[in-house]
């Protein structure tokens, strides 16, 4: 059955939206070591690979959010979990995401299959691994459910299974939702740091971009609409949205899958928690009342989380549901 119901009760502190968000990203110490690999891409730009290897047959890669990284702590979280669980694991830097600016005027976007289908591809040919499992966080859980359903690429054999979490399948709400007042703290969060990165872009590509009233830009949809779309090949924000939403891809997904979208995700529109007919049966959609985005923390941001624990079980036993 595609669609079940959690008995994960939040964060047994604070079941607020915004605490179960901010809670892990301010107050979550994680260390861990990584190795960074370069790797070069079809067009000549790079993406930097952060490893953490144990030495394992079965390997994790780890996609981030809209402006993290492999230090995101949700990312190292599942690094932590998952090597202590016998798994080699790969954090994918996007493009311009690992801290040197990428070489070329575009970047990276919610749609960007092609450069996860490139790192796949890079990884596979090094023959090391007999099972890999993919993970993707909000912006990178929409591009990594792109990538499973769009028949754009043949989801190769060694790919087992997949789990995304908190992510906007449908973009235009989701952007519209987070124009909310109570939301304003994120988007000057991003819209900051986007903004920083497009004034160093500027300096790379001389009179390539349009900088005037760039501190005006308040909303993702005003962003998108002077970038995003046009250095990606899109008409505008509507037409980037539409084409690289992943929820129109959910029903091509074939292998065992895994959403899990908090329904106090205070990113979220109700558009972005699936019903049963936009889901292949071989996704399992949890639905879950509490958690914030990015969050699950079962209690204090240094202990167990739930999104960590319920990865490891849904990889090692295809589509079987644990509660804690």
């Amino acid at each position: 059955m595609p669609i079940v119901n959690s008995e994960f009760l939040g964060n047994k502190f604070s079941r607020n939206a915004h605490v179960e968000t901010a809670l892990p990203g301010l107050f979550r110490k994680l260390n861990v070591v990584y190795q960074r690999e370069r790797i070069v891409l079809y067009d000549g730009d790079f993406i930097d690979l952060d490893w953490h290897k144990v030495g394992e047959k079965k390997l994790l890669i780890l996609f981030h959010g809209l402006e993290g990284s492999s230090q995101s702590q949700y990312i190292k979280g599942f690094v932590n979990k998952f090597s202590a669980n016998q798994f080699d694991c790969c954090a994918v830097n996007f493009r311009s995401c690992s801290g040197e600016m990428n070489h070329s005027l575009g970047s990276y976007h919610s749609g960007v299959s092609a450069d996860m289908h490139e790192v796949i591809q890079y990884i596979l040919k090094q023959n090391c691994y007999t099972e890999i499992y993919l993970s993707g966080f909000s912006l990178g859980g929409n591009v990594l459910l792109k990538y499973l359903g769009e028949n754009q690429f043949k989801i190769p054999t060694e790919i087992k299974a997949a789990a995304a979490f908190s992510v906007p399948i449908d973009l235009a709400t989701s952007a519209k939702k987070l124009e909310d007042f109570s939301n304003y703290f994120y988007m000057q969060m991003f819209l900051s740091a986007l903004c920083k990165k497009i004034i160093i872009k500027d300096k790379l590509f001389p009179g390539k971009l349009n900088l005037e009233g760039l501190s005006r830009i308040r909303t993702f949809a005003e962003w998108d609409n002077r970038y995003t779309a046009p250095l990606h090949g899109f008409k505008d924000a509507a037409d980037y949205y539409q084409k690289v939403s992943s929820k129109q891809f959910l029903k091509n997904i074939s292998i065992p899958t895994l959403l899990l979208n908090a329904h106090n995700d205070p990113f979220l529109s109700p558009e972005c928690f699936p019903e049963e007919k936009d889901l292949s049966p071989q996704i399992t959609y949890e639905r879950v009342n509490y958690g914030g985005h990015c969050g699950f923390s079962f209690a204090l941001p240094n202990g167990n989380y739930y999104s960590e624990q319920r990865a490891l079980h849904f990889f090692l036993n295809n589509k079987a549901i644990m509660y804690v």
